[in-house]
């Protein structure tokens, strides 16, 4: 199977002191909730270890007082403890779970939040699939680390120090006998350690291939089918899993062996305890309550020797979830909101000794200049080489060019989706990096390529967050012709859009797309090959409302389609991110230059 992005993640991660406390450090919120529960844990662990001896006692006084009465209070006793250990061990589980579930929830607000505001050049190098594996299975691993991990963990230790501690109580003679074994045990602990991180870290490389040839084939279906590839990926596929199997075997073997063993050493102690104790008891230096205590005290320390041998298996898995976390929540790549202009954006004009004309955001001109700009998306890979040009306010500007020639990197450094290297562009005059982020975005709306609708209704969709009216909503819908096809729905505008918005036309995303645009009522409006993908009747009912709809507006319309652009008020020529041609339409056409030759190549394509 061939080697993918997650072959990259690290599968296991040792446990790191510094991890633990960052860790830690989301439950300051919830204080009250961690006292609690290591109260609860320390009443339960007390209450655990006293039940023995209170058997012991209970059984050794009614044997010595004969008198059933005590034996019925006594076992009334051990009833009573038995259901404060219950409520305690429930209290401190239920507390538990509640503070895990709420610092999981603080870590998806705080990843999220983290890389909602990412750059989209940070976007573009991370594939979803990795991000939505942060959000998800690597915070859920803090489920594990609470629960399964830190309070069992906390919980073990406390009942093997507490059993070691009780048997030296109770007899010291009998204590040492039921030592004699820890010592292998203890040993076993550490290679089932060993080979068990080894286990682990192969099950966890070997599921992650699997994870990515899945999605990777899955995705491509169509492909593989066409191409006849059903039995190479088949074959593949099942090599990939054949080595998840081999690596799931070996796990099972690890704590197949360990487990019996332990099991195996803790039976032969109880085995030397009871022989031990009964010679004991016949000497009368040891009494039959103290013997059953005894052996119901080395079966409570095995159970723990067991867990936290397996537990470090999990422990491996919340180690390399929250270094992954973590390491997407420091990576810090957004675009920095410098501007300094809020609700008004300011300029001096040339000349004025004091005076400042300000323009609210509702009503920015929409005066476009790019002057010497240079943007790369990888280093020493210009994009854009120079570009200069002005827009001026009202204008339809269009941005012709072959593929690769910068049409929609200009659009991207004009939202500041990505920063320029060098260079200035200005929004009525202002650098748009003394803009806010709102203000810009606010002012200028791009309608892309590739429309994206999300789940919700049609209603939603098109106000997007904005506290619009009804009407308004229609209005917006009407203005791109939209209101028609809509109101032919089932339910109109609450008809509920599925995932990608599948459940209609792609003409008719793209119009939903245009009245959001409008409803949100920026002052520059730019179409990314907004009709490329629109049926002739769709994109007639475009055109028909489109100048409307531009009215009073700047406008920047980058299409492959030049029919739809012979009206611009200016044409930019773009050739391997220069501005070659500029101009309009028959200016351009008469100069017979690389305009000239697109139009004809795309007139002779249709004739």
């Amino acid at each position: 199977m061939a080697e993918s992005y997650f072959d990259t993640d690290d599968v296991t991660k040792e446990y790191d002191g510094r991890l633990v406390r960052r860790i830690l450090s989301y439950l300051k919120p919830y204080k009250h909730l961690v006292v609690i529960t290591l109260g609860a844990l320390v009443i339960s662990t007390l209450g655990e270890l006293v039940m023995p001896v209170l058997l012991q006692r209970i059984i050794d006084d009614a044997l010595l007082l004969k008198n059933i009465d005590f034996l019925v209070q006594g076992c009334f006793l051990y009833l009573i403890f038995l259901i404060l250990v219950f409520g305690f061990t429930f209290l401190q589980t239920w507390t538990a779970n509640l503070m895990t579930q709420r610092v999981m929830k603080d870590m998806r607000i705080s990843l999220f939040s983290k890389t909602i505001n990412q750059s989209t050049g940070f976007l573009s190098r991370h594939p979803v699939g990795r991000i939505v594996t942060r959000l998800t299975s690597d915070v859920q691993t803090m489920d594990e680390f609470f629960t399964t991990v830190l309070v069992a963990f906390m919980k073990d230790i406390a009942i093997m120090i507490g059993v070691l501690v009780t048997l030296f109580i109770l007899s010291p003679q009998l204590a040492v006998v039921a030592l004699i074994t820890l010592p292998p045990v203890f040993v076993l602990t550490l290679i089932s350690r060993v080979k068990a991180r080894d286990a682990f870290r192969k099950q966890r490389t070997a599921s992650s291939k699997v994870y990515a040839y899945l999605a990777e084939r899955l995705a491509g279906m169509q492909i593989v089918q066409l191409f006849r590839q059903e039995k190479k990926s088949l074959k593949e596929f099942n090599k990939g899993n054949q080595e998840l199997l081999d690596a799931n075997l070996g796990e099972m073997y690890v704590f197949a062996t360990f487990r019996p063993i332990v099991e195996w050493f803790s039976t032969l102690t109880m085995a030397v305890v009871i022989v031990v104790g009964s010679k004991m008891m016949l000497s009368m230096s040891l009494s039959l309550g103290m013997l059953i205590a005894f052996i119901s005290l080395v079966q409570m320390f095995f159970q723990p020797v067991t867990d936290i041998a397996e537990k470090y298996t999990m422990l491996q898995s919340a180690m390399a979830g929250g270094e992954k976390v973590f390491k997407l929540m420091d990576t810090d790549e957004h675009i920095k909101d410098t501007g300094t202009h809020t609700n008004f954006i300011s300029q001096r004009r040339k000349g004025a000794e004091v005076n400042e004309v300000e323009y609210s955001a509702n009503i920015v001109r929409g005066h476009i200049e790019f002057n010497n700009v240079r943007f790369a998306y990888k280093e020493n890979e210009d994009v854009l080489k120079g570009i200069s040009f002005s827009v001026k306010p009202g204008e339809m500007a269009a941005i012709v060019g072959y593929t690769g020639a910068g049409k929609t990197t200009i659009i991207n450094v004009l939202s500041r989706l990505w920063d320029i290297n060098s260079g200035v562009i200005r929004l009525d005059g202002i650098p748009i990096k003394d803009i806010t982020l709102k203000d810009l975005r606010t002012s200028i709306m791009p309608v892309n390529q590739d429309v994206t609708l999300f789940s919700g209704t049609i209603e939603e969709n098109i106000s997007l967050g904005l506290d619009i009216s009804q009407e308004e909503i229609e209005n917006a819908a009407k203005a791109v012709h939209a209101h028609e096809f809509i109101s032919n729905l089932p339910n109109g505008y609450k008809t509920e859009l599925s995932e990608r918005a599948s459940n209609i036309s792609t003409g008719q995303r793209q119009l939903i797309s245009f009245a959001r645009v409008i409803a949100h009522n920026p002052r520059v409006v730019i179409l990314d090959e907004a009709t490329s993908s629109i049926d002739t009747e769709t994109e007639r009912l475009i055109q028909l409302g489109i100048k409307n709809v531009l009215a009073g507006r700047t406008s920047i319309v980058i299409a492959h389609r030049l029919s739809t652009i012979k009206d611009a008020d200016r044409i930019l020529v773009l050739s391997n991110g220069r501005l070659a041609e500029e101009g309009k339409h028959d200016e351009l056409i008469s100069r017979d230059g690389l305009y000239s030759g697109l139009y004809r190549l795309q007139y002779e394509e249709k004739t």
